[in-house]
């Protein structure tokens, strides 16, 4: 939807950022129902401990990997940094 609208006001987006874009906002609602939340409280806990950072900052290598596992490894940085879930 996004990447849509941007294409259609004129900005072009490079490929990479495209991958990225695709990938947060398919990752953010799978770790929000494989932990029983909603999509809103799952950015805000990713936020609130680290995981959203870890996530921009890894997420080619994300990507690659199996689902459950890249949700796994997100799920522990944000234990490691304090979230309980």
């Amino acid at each position: 939807m996004f990447l849509k609208y941007m294409n259609t006001i004129g900005t072009k987006i490079d490929k990479a950022t495209s991958d990225k874009i695709s990938f947060i906002s398919f990752i953010v609602p799978e770790f929000a129902e494989a932990y029983k939340m909603n999509i809103q409280d799952a950015y805000f806990y990713l936020k609130k401990y680290g995981g959203w950072d870890f996530l921009n900052k890894h997420w080619w290598a994300l990507h690659t990997d199996n689902v459950y596992y890249a949700l796994d490894t997100i799920y522990q940085i944000c234990y490691k940094n304090g979230g309980q879930r």
